[in-house]
């Protein structure tokens, strides 16, 4: 069944065209992923799809009754609705009783619980209930009073993200569904969108989630789409082939064109008679031999600053805010062009321990032995603060003209550009007229041409294509120095690390010999091996006699589940304000202190709930 059928789809801002002449079909059931370089249109198409914008030509035809969901890169909300306002922003007859039951729940008022679960009944939506209160949980959802203009952009994002999943629209439209999701809830998503029968629209540069949701490719390159039937793997494969075989028929067309030019130029004079059909020709060999090569097979090997024996020696290293230990005893030490990675929950430690490095953050305790000969280049989450007046090849040649690379060979500022990406026709462009992608991408040439031989990189792959992902990760897996990376980005770690650091909380950080994938696959691997003992143990338990909750203990049961989440985000909250490295003494001494009383009270309110938890098993 088509659900969208796009033909002949122009657009362009100003003089920068997007796309042009695009045609393509959305089907049920497709799950499709839209693949291209930062800046070419993106975003315009999926907004131009879901109504947002309107193309230069062409149309769009829809299926009658077509119920689209889109959830954008930066949702647009009201900042006065509350998080269960927009949660369950969608209207319809069980919704609407859902949202009133948890509004009764939180109110605490018994006449509105009654009638809320009367209605409930009624509906037998108590199936769907469960359902949305798993998604509202894997997205760590909770605080459902708080303002929508209190939270944090990612906090938006995974409130949005929620609201479309729950309103279950006929077509999902995704701009980069995985930003600010950690590693559980990108694992969650992806088995969630795979198993649910819906049809998907979505941009996204997590190629393993890509890989494994999506079974349609499109990629828009050179202003025009392709299309391949497959998922990230095939793609890759296909893309190869035709930039192949593109290439092979514009070195042809190269070679005719020097045929025919030397007979356009023999016969000047008899211009007039010369048959229009192969003068016609001419200029369409030329324009077909005009067109770009494609490179297949570019590798970015800047040189590296010569690297001693001695690297970096963390000795007995101890760091805490407050009651909070971030590292204990923790001893490293470095050897030669090894790449590791950092895993762990948020406000577990991973950038504190970056900074540390770097020098930014001092330790409690501990040695920290710097070698003579290393050059540190330190890419952060924040970046830097690009001059929006500058033009981008400016941002490039005031940190040097020439780029020396690892075979001593020198490359212009001009030719990095292009190495990374960036078309001459983007030399010139204000800083202004980047995307945020684009940005970043900036930024780390900024980092990589000072010729750092130890690469501290926090969270690279935000917001940059999947085009300059791989450019990266050669540039990284050639890299003649160390590299040390915290990144959410699972198909980059596993492509890029040979072991990780795996953050525990409490100060504990484990060393594990691999990447993440064999970590996941292991740590999975123990947790089937522990679910039977743990059943063994809960069954030989003493339970109580009783055999169901009476309505008091129900009632508790609510009550600490909502106290239990509003702990649980103000730990999250206190953890991340902790790690940022912003806070003055006397603030973060208040924040440690806050957050250890946080931990004690959630500790206890969690034996309670399972207490309650075992009675309702009765």
């Amino acid at each position: 069944m088509n659900y969208i059928q796009v033909d002949n789809l122009t657009k362009s801002y100003g003089d920068n065209l997007l796309f042009e002449s695009i045609t393509f079909s959305v089907n049920k059931d497709d799950k499709i992923a839209l693949i291209a370089k930062n800046g070419t249109g993106k975003t315009s198409l999926l907004r131009i799809i879901s109504q947002l914008d309107t193309a230069d030509s062409g149309n769009i035809a829809y299926k009658r009754d077509l119920k689209i969901g889109y959830l954008e890169q930066d949702p647009q909300m009201n900042d006065e609705h509350t998080v269960i306002q927009e949660v369950y922003s969608t209207s319809n007859e069980v919704l609407d009783a859902i949202k009133n039951y948890e509004i009764a729940i939180h109110s605490d008022n018994q006449n509105q619980i009654d009638a809320a679960i009367a209605k409930m009944d009624a509906l037998k939506a108590w199936d769907h209930e469960v359902q949305i209160k798993q998604i509202l949980d894997k997205l760590n959802i909770t605080d459902f009073d708080k303002k929508i203009g209190q939270l944090s952009g990612g906090q938006k994002k995974r409130v949005a993200l929620a609201s479309l999943l729950i309103e279950e629209p006929d077509l999902y439209i995704l701009d980069e569904p995985t930003n600010h999701l950690d590693l559980d809830m990108i694992e969650w998503l992806e088995g969630y969108l795979k198993s649910m029968k819906s049809t998907l629209l979505m941009v996204t540069h997590d190629r393993y989630f890509l890989d494994r949701v999506c079974n349609h490719i499109l990629e828009i390159e050179n202003k025009t789409i392709h299309q391949y039937k497959g998922n990230y793997a095939y793609f890759l494969e296909k893309r190869e082939m035709r930039h192949q075989n593109e290439n092979t028929q514009i070195e042809r067309a190269r070679n005719l064109l020097r045929k025919e030019l030397d007979w356009m130029r023999r016969m000047p004079s008899a211009r007039g008679t010369k048959a229009k059909s192969r003068i016609d020709a001419f200029y369409e060999i030329k324009e077909e031999a005009s067109k770009k090569v494609h490179d297949t097979n570019v590798k970015i090997n800047v040189k590296t600053s010569r690297l001693g024996k001695k690297i970096l020696e963390l000795y007995n290293l101890e760091k805490s805010f407050g009651d909070i230990r971030i590292l204990n005893d923790f001893t490293y030490l470095f050897k030669r062009f090894e790449k590791v990675g950092i895993i762990g929950p948020n406000g577990s430690g991973k950038s504190t321990l970056l900074n540390i490095i770097a020098g930014i953050q001092k330790i409690d305790k501990g040695k920290i032995d710097v070698g003579e000969t290393v050059v540190f280049g330190y890419y952060t989450q924040d970046g830097i603060q690009l001059k929006n007046d500058k033009r981008v090849i400016d941002v490039i040649q005031e940190i040097g003209e020439f780029v020396t690379l690892g075979d001593g060979k020198t490359l212009g500022a001009v030719q990095f550009l292009n190495y990374f990406l960036f078309p001459k026709d983007m030399h010139y462009a204000l800083v202004e007229k980047l995307s945020g992608g684009e940005k970043r991408r900036l930024y780390l040439m900024t980092v990589l041409m000072q010729n750092p031989n130890f690469l501290i990189l926090d969270e690279p792959t935000n917001d940059l294509d999947i085009m300059t992902l791989n450019v990266l990760e050669e540039y990284l897996q050639s890299f003649q120095g160390c590299v040390i990376i915290v990144s959410h980005d699972r198909y980059f770690m596993d492509k890029i690390v040979e072991h990780v650091f795996v953050f525990e909380g409490n100060g504990v950080v484990k060393d594990f010999p691999g990447n993440y994938s064999q970590f996941r696959e292991k740590q999975l691997q123990k947790t089937k091996e522990e679910k039977p003992k743990i059943k063994a143990e809960k069954i030989q338990k003493d339970k109580p006699v009783q055999k169901k909750f009476s309505f008091k203990e129900k009632r508790e049961y609510e009550i600490i589940e909502k106290e239990i989440s509003d702990l649980t985000n103000e730990k999250l909250t206190l953890e991340n304000e902790i790690s940022s490295g912003t806070l003055n003494t006397n603030d973060l001494t208040e924040k440690a202190n806050r957050l250890g009383e946080v931990l004690k009270l959630l500790e206890a309110r969690e034996e309670r709930w399972l207490e309650l938890s075992l009675l309702q098993e009765e």
